[in-house]
């Protein structure tokens, strides 16, 4: 089943653009997706727009501590790196997706050094490399020893700046714009605060490029950003693409715990403490994970979450322990210098004591259902980054490799919006937005919303879920959309249009979604735990489950034949690989 991109004819409600640019390509995010398409958008001699929510540097990549993982260390291969992320993956990684991933992530890891990223070098000279979970081999590259994110941000950053692309920052995009044909015709944003432009506007462009990262504040505590609130999916599911596997949301599981009200943006203890020596212990210091797994701590997320918050359940316990003061205080202070300094913030020593730590919400392996070529369902609309459900990440994400599947499927749009822009010519499609009424056909919920969302996100559909906890957020979710839905029809009032009702907005609709397809999958596959269907099923469910948006908001729910994802398109080029530099 193939979408013909038709518009559901949703819009967030809000005043029409009071300004407007051109441009061949709009990219919407700063980071390390967004960059490298910009950037290489720019090198093809595409007049190139980044928009981003908030400074260039503000988005999830400059939060990444452990690394990028690629096959760069002796004796390791892109079949080994193949072979970990399928196991990771739990039977419903797309083989093909993963593979274009694993044999173009070295180039592509090379292409990022050139551009000016500098990684932790071993005594000769060479890339230094760790281990995270999941992972046989020592395939990590890391920089700054846990500040890999930002190192990569900074060095993005720096060359989009050299090179003087024109970028916006602190504006949330609303919403796509398309042409009488139905294609891709540009996006509205806000901008807010000073700049050069201010309030709502609009980018024309014939090509843009989502990567707006995540949707981790969906839920109460999670290691995103507070930008993250699914704007991206949103605005995609509005413009009739279809998304997938949005109920695979990894559960990080050693975050920092600060009590069992704290919301927002938790502080992350990386994984790669796990794989230099760290130990999972309870109150009692028994490492519980030993016996569970092969690998004990260094097994795959979804595994170790489950382990600590088995062990939570059994003991009555609102967290777990890292134990890692053996590593002494000068290993700390190198190689994890990030988490020291914010465990100290918070008044933990992990040098002298064991660090109290809960499983939070982390990464979306779902999202905007891609191609090879990063092209979603809606012509001329592409997602990568965590935003796009590219077929790598399965059930559930091999550590380190979302910034890899950035890196190389931002390559791989840029290619495809060259080729199509070439193969244009002279004819180069000019964009004419259909224009959208200003009055609100759908409403905008209350900032306090949010709140809401949250709460019953983490109670009926966190790291534990079943039939009856699901059944019940469902069940409060739609109250909450019928509620504002019913104003808006009885008197013609909605909430007044700003940052925060849109961002609320968005986090509802993909609420909604996030928990139609987690109720669908009646079985436990990676990071998707059903209590009430503790099993696998690989005959009924090692199939993917697809949704689009109904005009009148619902989610229209299907799954796929196979664990393989059919074509966005009814004839794709053959793929093509970025040129090494």
């Amino acid at each position: 089943m193939t979408s013909t991109g038709t518009s559901t004819g949703i819009r967030l409600h809000a005043p029409a653009p009071g300004w407007s640019i051109s441009a061949d390509v709009v990219v919407v995010g700063s980071g390390v997706a967004g960059l490298t398409a910009a950037l290489r958008c720019e090198a093809a001699g595409l007049t190139t727009v980044v928009v981003t929510k908030a400074r260039l540097d503000d988005g999830s990549t400059r939060w990444a501590q452990g690394g990028i993982a690629a096959a760069l260390g002796e004796g390791d291969t892109p079949e080994q790196h193949l072979d970990d992320t399928l196991v990771a993956g739990a039977g419903l990684c797309d083989q093909e997706a993963v593979r274009l991933l694993v044999t173009e992530g070295p180039g592509a890891v090379r292409r990022l050094i050139s551009t000016g990223a500098h990684f932790d070098t071993d005594d000769e000279g060479g890339i230094q490399l760790t281990r995270e979970g999941g992972h046989h081999r020592r395939r990590i590259a890391h920089a700054g020893g846990d500040a890999t994110g930002a190192e990569i941000s900074r060095a993005l950053v720096d060359a989009v700046r050299a090179r003087g692309l024109r970028t916006i920052e602190n504006a949330l995009v609303l919403d796509l714009l398309t042409d009488a044909a139905g294609r891709t015709a540009g996006v509205t944003l806000h901008v807010m605060g000073e700049g050069q432009h201010d309030g709502v506007g609009a980018v024309h462009a014939p090509a843009v490029v989502l990567a707006t990262g995540g949707m981790g504040q969906v839920f109460s505590a999670t290691t995103n950003p507070p930008v993250s609130t699914g704007d991206g999916v949103a605005l995609a599911l509005r413009a009739g693409a279809e998304v997938s596997d949005l109920e695979f949301v990894q559960f990080h599981p050693t975050v920092l715990f600060l009590g069992a009200d704290a919301e927002g943006q938790q502080p992350l203890v990386s994984e790669a403490v796990r794989g230099e020596g760290a130990h999972l212990v309870d109150a009692g210091g028994v490492r519980f994970m030993v016996g569970q797994h092969e690998l004990a701590e260094l097994a795959p997320r979804d595994i170790v979450a489950k382990g600590i918050t088995r062990r939570m359940q059994e003991q009555d316990a609102e967290h777990m322990f890292l134990d890692a003061r053996h590593f002494g205080a000068d290993m700390w202070e190198h190689r994890f210098p990030t988490i020291l300094a914010a465990c100290r913030a918070h008044g933990i020593d992990p040098v002298t004591e064991p660090v109290p730590i809960a499983p939070a919400a982390h990464y979306a392996s779902g999202g905007v259902r891609t191609d090879s070529l990063g092209r979603t369902t809606v012509p001329g609309l592409y997602a990568c980054g965590e935003v796009a459900c590219t077929g790598v990440h399965g059930a559930n994400r091999l550590a380190s490799n979302s910034l890899l599947e950035g890196l190389v499927y931002a390559e791989r749009i840029a290619a495809d919006i060259a080729r199509e822009r070439a193969d244009d010519g002279l004819h180069a499609r000019v964009p004419e937005p259909v224009p959208h009424s200003e009055k609100p056909a759908h409403p905008l919920l209350a900032p306090e919303t949010r709140f809401a969302v949250q709460r019953i996100m983490t109670e009926g559909a966190g790291v534990l879920r079943s039939a009856a906890s699901l059944t019940q957020a469902a069940d409060r979710l739609e109250r909450l959309h019928a509620e504002a839905r019913g104003a808006l029809e009885e008197n013609g009032k909605t909430a007044e249009p700003g940052v925060d009702t849109w961002e609320a907005t968005n986090l509802l609709c993909v609420a909604r979604v996030l928990v139609a397809a987690a109720r669908l999958r009646e079985e436990t596959r990676g990071c998707h735990w059903r209590e009430d269907r503790p099993e696998r099923d690989d005959d009924g469910w090692r199939r993917h489950i697809v949704v689009r948006l109904n005009p009148d908001r619902t989610p229209a729910v299907h799954t796929t034949d196979t664990a393989d994802f059919p074509p966005t398109r009814p004839e794709a080029p053959a793929p093509r690989r970025p040129q090494e530099q």
